[in-house]
């Protein structure tokens, strides 16, 4: 999922800046999820910025590129084994 722009990011803090609505309200006018803006608000007030988190980057590999080679051959001389 994509990550949401930095223009609804500034309209969800502005508006709850600006009026008197529960995070729950916000969330249902937006069409966001309320743990998004709770996270949003927080960063917001914490470290001062709008922007996404970076992606972290995913699973590393369990085997070794040494590993990897060694599987294949494995594989390739003995292809019945599971």
């Amino acid at each position: 999922m994509k990550a949401y722009s930095i223009d609804l990011r500034r309209k969800i803090t502005e508006t709850y800046e600006r009026e008197s609505i529960s995070q729950r309200k916000l969330a249902k006018r937006f069409r966001v999820a309320p743990s998004f803006i709770y996270k949003l608000l927080k960063q917001y007030t914490e470290k001062g910025t709008l922007e996404a988190k970076s992606h972290g980057g995913g699973q590393s590999l369990k085997l070794s590129p040494e590993n990897i080679i060694v599987l294949g051959e494995l594989v390739e001389h003995k292809n019945d084994a599971t």
